[in-house]
């Protein structure tokens, strides 16, 4: 009963986390599965069985505030439900002594991305047109296998990727990806069901981790107003790489005094991380404050530097004076 408890908190911090960034549920929960001693493969095919019930939670509310892109959907679930088979079914193929080293070294680096992701300023400038099927068929094959091998990584493969293309709006993507999700965790468990069988899947755990998902699911949606996502993406990451270093420092037969100091170095880098992000908020709540100032001051909407140059690509020496309109006009008196 305690260990399941245990799980219930893993599922609700695995859902603050997912609620807040819109990514990083599968990473957390297997991180902290594999921490506690859980077979890789267990692992994700227990973490994605949950997966199907938070998922299906989270498209619906996506649906009902209008959040989702369903041309995206279609697009981008499809290919990551075969990636995710494929996933599922080398995951379940190779020894846990293979695994586990092949997992830790997937949520060590996509820990690593978002502390570089989330120790800079996010982008928010949009582009026109649409996302093209060849670009979101092999983003969603690649995110769906990655997710599957590394027990998460869905969203922060595919959620990045369509936020850099700039031709959707954040809470489309984070919608859009969250409703796929449903389907390639569907496919993952299938996967895991038929190369592990029926006792792959660690049913109490399986039902502590969703329980603890669906409790946390509204207080997300709290959190995302209180705690700056800049700041939550890189204290996750620095969580993840810490954790899952100590695995791969452990396949590698790293010992001696090379361990501490590569501990140290993580450490050093995590802090570099939170104090650029932190900085990095500071002058995005600078600028929105001075924006704010000057439309309550009643001045014109401050144009970012390029746009400005868009729009008049002149230098100011060279603008020709406007010509008076009364020059060349006939006298109709």
């Amino acid at each position: 009963m305690r260990k399941l408890l245990v799980l219930a908190l893993v599922g609700l911090a695995a859902q603050l986390v997912d609620g807040a960034l819109g990514m990083a549920y599968g990473l957390t929960s297997s991180t902290l599965l594999l921490l506690v001693g859980v077979a890789p493969a267990a692992a994700s095919a227990s973490v994605h069985l949950a997966e199907i019930g938070t998922t299906l939670a989270a498209g619906v509310s996506h649906w009902r505030f209008g959040n989702v892109d369903w041309r995206v959907v279609t697009r981008i679930a499809l290919p990551g439900a075969v990636g995710a088979f494929a996933g599922a079914t080398f995951l379940s193929s190779i020894s846990t002594e293979s695994a586990a080293p092949w997992m830790a070294g997937i949520l060590f680096t996509l820990g690593a991305y978002l502390l570089v992701r989330f120790s800079r300023p996010l982008r928010t400038d949009r582009r026109g047109g649409r996302l093209r099927g060849r670009f979101l068929g092999p983003l969603g094959l690649v995110a769906g296998f990655v997710d599957a091998t590394g027990g998460g990584g869905w969203g922060p493969v595919a959620t990045p990727a369509l936020l850099v293309s700039g031709r959707m709006e954040p809470r489309k993507v984070i919608g859009s990806v969250d409703t796929s999700e449903f389907v390639v965790a569907g496919a993952a468990s299938l996967g895991f069901l038929i190369g592990l069988g029926s006792e792959g899947f660690l049913l109490p755990m399986v039902a502590a981790l969703l329980i603890g998902g669906l409790v946390a699911a509204p207080v997300a949606a709290w959190l995302v107003r209180v705690v700056p996502a800049q700041l939550l993406g890189a204290a996750i990451g620095g969580v993840i790489v810490l954790t899952n270093a100590r695995t791969l420092m452990r396949s590698a037969e790293l010992g001696g005094p090379a361990r501490p100091a590569v501990y140290v170095l993580l450490a050093l880098a995590w802090a570099a991380a939170l104090t650029l992000a932190v900085r990095a908020l500071l002058r995005t709540r600078r600028e929105g404050a001075g924006v704010a100032a000057a439309l309550a001051a009643g001045a014109p909407h401050p144009l970012p530097a390029s746009a400005a140059d868009v729009a008049d690509p002149l230098p100011a020496p060279a603008r020709l004076p406007a010509e008076p309109a009364t020059v060349g006009a006939p006298d109709r008196r």
